[in-house]
Parts: structure tokens; C-alpha cells; sequence
């Protein structure tokens, strides 16, 4: 079991993946390798639309997700003041209903590192959040060639683990 865990932290590191600062998406790794992990939702799909209307107003970010809870689909979208918040307010919009404790969650930092240049646009991006209840602090990270995917992925580990502490 452990060098299989090794073997799979390996693989994450060699894609990007570092999981200083983020424990809580170390955490996640650890249960699932135990077969301890407990899936809360499960992503049926996302669209982000970013629409710039006027020179001098600010772009406008919507996202629209659908995400399935048991045998519940839950379809919502949202605003937000850039992409990622927008998929960030659509999901706790979806969640909150059945999840109330995520109301006290709240996103509190979000870093992007290009983990190679050479690639420019394409190239792999690496994206940290540190989320906070009123009890605690925990990091989560994501890595895709698509910044949005990365920070999905962030967030999605952000809420589970969440979500695990309070079950």
C-alpha cells in the first residue's frame, strides 16, 4: 500500500502537482488511496462563458454547472467577478441547499504558476487556493493545461475537504 502511494505521488509531482500548502488536497489523496474516500458530487458538467460588452465596463463571467448528489441532479448558474468565481458562486449555489455548512467556507487565497514557459499559452498550470472556515485553514491545489480545469480542480478538492471534516 505505501509504495503504491508513493508510486502515485510521484506521478502527480512529475505533472505538476505539489502539495506543500495544500493539504487538504494531500488529504484527499491519502483517502482515496486507503479506499477511505467518500464522494459528496459528482460533476455531470460546467460551462464558463466571459463576455466583455463595453470598452469601459468590466468583463462579465457566468457559470453554469450541473453536478449530481445521490440521485439528485442540481443544475444552477452563476456570476462572478472572473471565471473562477463565477464556477466557485455555481457550486455553492448547486451545494449549499444540501451541504449548509459550506456557507462558512470561503476563498481566501488563489495563486497561478506557469510550470513551464516554453510552451507559452499551452503550458501547464499549476493553481493553488487556501480556503478558511471559522475554525481553520487548508490548501488545495489543481494542475491542467487549462487554467480553468486547474482551478476546478482546486475547488472541488477545497469543498470535499470541507465537506470530509464536517462528516
Amino acid at each position: 500500500m505505501t509504495q503504491k502511494i508513493v508510486h502515485d505521488l510521484k506521478e502527480l509531482e512529475h505533472k505538476g502537482f505539489q502539495f506543500e500548502g495544500a493539504e487538504g488536497s494531500f488529504e484527499i489523496l491519502m483517502k482515496k488511496a486507503l479506499g477511505k474516500h467518500r464522494r459528496f458530487f459528482e460533476l455531470q458538467g460546467f460551462r464558463v462563458i466571459v463576455e466583455k460588452r463595453a470598452e469601459d465596463e468590466p468583463p462579465i463571467s457566468e457559470a453554469t454547472i450541473m453536478i449530481k448528489v445521490g440521485e439528485r441532479v442540481e443544475h444552477t448558474a452563476a456570476l462572478g467577478n472572473g471565471p473562477v468565481n463565477a464556477l466557485d458562486n455555481a457550486l455553492r449555489k448547486a451545494l449549499e441547499k444540501l451541504y449548509p455548512e459550506l456557507k462558512e467556507v470561503k476563498l481566501v487565497d488563489f495563486k497561478v504558476r506557469i510550470l513551464s514557459s516554453i510552451h507559452g499559452t499551452k503550458a501547464a498550470t499549476r493553481v493553488l487556493i487556501e480556503s478558511q472556515d471559522h475554525r481553520d485553514k487548508w490548501g488545495t491545489v489543481g494542475v491542467s493545461e487549462n487554467i480553468i480545469q486547474a482551478s476546478w480542480q482546486a475547488l472541488v478538492d477545497s469543498i470535499e475537504y470541507k465537506l470530509l471534516k464536517e462528516h
